[in-house]
């Protein structure tokens, strides 16, 4: 079983990024949203925060109480898509329940929207750019094969699908931790964080298995939606977690901001 090197990848794009910004002597700057208390969530910002420091993007941390209703997110953001200094604007999914996410994540300015979540943004997503970067590296031949998703979110999988169509890549996406039908699959994207949820019995011989879900089990203990161990017999390929998909997205969401700098000039 290959294992995909999520790090050195995420390590160039970084390296280059610290060259262009110190040469240029831009400032640019992330705003990043979260409401409530999330471990991944929380997990996810540590790492986004730890990998601009590298490159020398500042980020500003918005954290929101639980109880903050939709009307005082959504004033919050106005404020921020009136803010020059900021370039990029993304909200922390998952949000809770009560709040609607393509409400919110559609105030956010075009042109600030780094996450490319929103409709007619001007970015691609960072993490479906990843997931296709590792894709064209699984396999020669994408063409013909079977690819279905995992998903928590119908806003993720309808992007998802949208995306790789564009690339001539046909995927079925199953909404929460519905296993049923993957054991066909050629390959298998999962966004769950269910830990450990697949195992080798619900796949076929062969299957590149593309983990982008990130599950924190006790104190800064990672875990995938893939039994590493209970598959490698079985797949040919895996993004492990920590290490896969994770350093590559946010590598690709700190690029995104450098570009929207670059459009603010």
């Amino acid at each position: 079983m290959l294992i995909f090197n999520g790090k050195k990848e995420a390590d160039k794009i970084l390296s280059g990024l610290k060259k262009k910004i110190k040469k240029e002597k831009t400032k640019p700057k992330l705003a990043v949203i979260s409401v409530g208390k999330n471990s991944a969530s929380e997990l996810f910002i540590r790492n986004k925060k730890r990998a601009a420091r590298k490159t020398g993007i500042k980020i500003s941390h918005y954290k929101l109480r639980e109880n903050t209703k939709e009307k005082e997110i959504i004033e919050l953001i106005g404020y921020l898509n009136k803010d020059f200094s900021v370039n990029g604007i993304i909200i922390q999914l998952p949000l809770l329940k009560k709040i609607n996410p393509d409400k919110i994540i559609g105030k956010i300015n075009p042109i600030k929207d780094v996450d490319g979540f929103r409709r007619n943004t001007l970015f691609s997503s960072p993490l479906i750019s990843s997931i296709l970067i590792v894709l064209r590296k699984s396999t020669k031949k994408l063409k013909g094969k079977k690819v279905f998703a995992l998903v928590n979110s119908d806003i993720f999988g309808k992007t998802l699908k949208k995306y790789l169509k564009k690339e001539n890549i046909s995927i079925n996406y199953l909404k929460n931790r519905k296993s049923s039908g993957i054991k066909s699959a050629d390959i298998l994207i999962t966004v769950l964080g269910a830990p450990n949820l697949i195992k080798e019995k619900m796949l076929k011989k062969g299957v590149v298995l593309i983990d982008a879900g990130i599950s924190v089990m006790g104190k800064n203990k990672v875990r995938g939606d893939v039994d590493r161990r209970n598959v490698q017999n079985k797949a040919s390929f895996l993004t492990p977690v920590p290490g896969g998909i994770g350093p590559l997205t946010i590598a690709l969401l700190l690029k995104n901001v450098y570009l929207a700098s670059k459009k603010h000039e």
